[in-house]
């Protein structure tokens, strides 16, 4: 029955046999996994097992057909700029570079931080690092110099691999004077490789600075690097995302477990045939790059598309000029994306140019399904648009809907993916009716899992008897499909009637002027909390109080008027990660009038947003704010 709770033997049963068909372990595993949340705290994925994560991604390919196939194609911000690795180019290259890792002291265990462009040595350097045993972690190439050094402390970094500058939205972003600022405040990087990109001069410090090229071109460096043999429980990776404060938070992923995950969920979910074009449009700095853009799909043996320039510039046309100019077959983006390419229809390209896609998928936050089905017309005929769920802290996606065509998909995430045993529960923990809103639960372990909810001591108070508590809200449907409501620390109490922001937010979206919409609970007298939205209309829709009014009315029709909001204030564009995610913490602030105590900003996409919405508020009722 849909909900009850699976059971530990048909689960072991399934990852065991995922493992048999997609790993290829230079010592096998004797259990896939140890452990379980309802018994132990410790868990251990692939025991006693042994493989390298850059072997599954290039070396098993090149004695098949893939020798020359394309594994990575390149497309920079200048449309020139095309580069293409086969995956014995790509051998070759990573070997050179693992070479030269090997020659600066690095081994296994020892930390590299790569603060890079979406350029391809980002790949390479991630897929080199993985050769050698040395975890990496990738730095979102826009973050300061601040925010860089704490995770070069954090991770204790022995080396870092950065660049001369990078391109985005048509400028030249310094990268290593930045580095440079980080490196002063931390000297136990003994080593920096540099990247030239822009051309532009930098200050090359002797001994510790070297030139990228020049170092994998020298006479000693040679293109083939044996690989480590790796315990499935050894760390792969790090990354940081920020929690609840919007302080990073550092989350390590292993070997085994988490490659695992990556090639089933990528094989589940989208299918991957042997001539398709792959395009995951988020940064490799985050999850979604990491299991998408390189370890899902080039152990799959795919070709992985690599965009540097951000997706809508120098406008929406360039989206659609890259999917037609590389005939994208899947692609995998955010509703950020979708939206503002909804809010730019000026720029719709012919159907012609979309003709070779067959699956779009969604992550980051719900996507709308008014954006979702605009989505799929655009190429005149259907083409199915999919929600899929996923945290930094699984490792990659964990519900989907069962088929890509699924009819009833549309505004839910679909089911857990198989191997995956959630429920939503009560603030007790009791599994709750088909309908009913609660805390989505991950009831067993999965093989993505974050090494940080596998080891005794450090489950952070997430992990619980009955399993792991995502932080998400949540409701079930009869054919257990699963709609995400938001985050349980945005759940919004009005007069003891509990709100997920998704619910808010996806009436909202309903209405035909607005294009994005986020909603937030503050503290109010009478009802305890109420509820404060802001809306970003369409381009051709001016914010009016007459809009404003309308759409008090629409919520009204949608949701009841005892949940309609104090206030509605429209946004030119709203305060998001780099990644898509809308900031609500940020929000909550503004809409209870705090001027300031904003946190750590360095992941904030366009920290100036903040200052508009706050001008916006203070003026109170204008054409464009309105208390009701």
């Amino acid at each position: 029955m849909a909900g009850e709770k699976g059971t530990l033997p048909s689960l072991r049963q399934y990852w065991a046999t995922q493992a048999n068909e997609l790993l290829h372990c230079s010592r096998r595993w004797e259990q896939v996994v140890r452990g379980d949340f309802t018994t132990t705290p410790t868990v251990e994925w692939l025991v006693n097992g042994e493989l390298n994560a850059a072997v599954h991604c290039v070396d098993r390919h090149l004695t098949t057909g893939r020798r020359n196939k394309a594994a990575l194609i390149w497309q920079g911000e200048r449309d020139h700029e095309v580069r293409v690795y086969t995956y014995q180019m790509l051998f070759s290259e990573v070997c050179r570079l693992a070479n030269v890792m090997k020659k600066k002291g690095i081994g296994r265990g020892d930390c590299v931080a790569i603060y890079l462009p979406m350029v391809p040595e980002l790949v390479v350097t991630m897929l080199a690092c993985a050769r050698i045993g040395a975890p990496h972690t990738v730095v979102f190439s826009g973050f300061s110099a601040a925010s860089l050094q704490s995770r070069l402390e954090d991770c204790r970094a022995r080396m870092l691999i950065t660049a001369d500058g990078g391109l985005r939205a048509g400028r030249s972003i310094p990268l290593k004077p930045t580095a440079d600022s980080a490196l002063e405040e931390f000297a136990e990087v003994g080593s920096c490789l540099v990247v030239r990109r822009t051309d532009q001069k930098v200050e090359m410090v002797p001994g510790r600075d070297s030139w990228y090229h020049s170092e994998l071109s020298a006479a000693d460096i040679s293109s083939d690097c044996e690989a480590e043999s790796m315990a499935a429980g050894d760390p792969l990776f790090f990354l940081y995302t920020s929690g609840a404060t919007g302080l990073p938070k550092q989350v390590r992923h292993g070997t085994g477990g988490y490659l695992l995950h990556a090639l089933s969920s990528c094989r589940q979910v989208f299918r991957l045939e042997e001539d398709d074009i792959f395009w995951s449009t988020a940064d490799l700095g985050w999850i979604t790059g990491h299991t998408y853009s390189v370890y899902g799909p080039l152990g799959l043996g795919g070709t992985v598309l690599l965009h540097e320039g951000v997706p809508l510039y120098p406008g929406a046309a360039r989206f659609w000029q890259v999917v037609e100019k590389f005939r994208v077959n899947k692609l995998y983006t955010a509703p950020a994306v979708i939206r503002a390419l909804r809010r730019a229809e000026g720029a719709l390209p012919p159907p012609a140019a979309l003709s070779s896609l067959r699956l779009v998928a969604s992550v980051g936050e719900p996507v709308d399904p008014g954006s979702a089905g605009w989505f799929a017309g655009l190429a005149g005929r259907p083409v199915p648009v999919i929600d899929t769920w996923c945290q930094t802290e699984a490792g990659g996606i964990l519900f989907a809907p069962r088929t890509p065509d699924d009819p009833a998909s549309s505004g839910t995430v679909g089911t857990p993916l198989p191997g995956i045993d959630a429920a939503v529960v009560d603030e007790s923990g009791h599994l709750l009716p088909t309908g009913g809103c609660g805390r989505l639960l991950i009831r067993h372990p999965w093989p993505g899992m974050a090494l940080q909810l596998q080891e005794e001591g450090e489950i952070g108070g997430v992990v619980t008897d009955g399993g792991y508590d995502t932080g998400d809200l949540a409701r079930r449907d009869e054919e257990n499909r699963y709609v995400i409501l938001g985050r349980q620390a945005d759940l919004i109490n009005v007069a003891g009637q509990q709100l997920g922001t998704a619910e808010i937010e996806a009436a909202l979206l309903a209405h035909p002027s607005i294009i994005e919409a986020a909603a937030v609970g503050i503290a109010d007298t009478e009802r305890g909390q109420a509820v404060y939205a802001f809306v970003t209309p369409r381009h051709d829709v001016p914010g009016t109080r007459r809009l404003l009014e309308e759409l008090r009315s629409h919520l009204a029709d949608k949701l009841g008027p005892a949940v309609l909001p104090v206030g509605l204030q429209c946004a030119p564009s709203l305060p998001k990660t780099k990644s898509g995610k809308i900031v609500r913490r940020l929000l909550r602030k503004i809409a209870s009038g705090e001027d300031g105590g904003f946190g750590d900003l360095s992941a904030l996409a366009d920290p100036s947003v903040l200052a508009v919405l706050l001008a916006e508020k203070r003026r109170g009722e204008t054409k464009i704010h309105l208390n009701l």
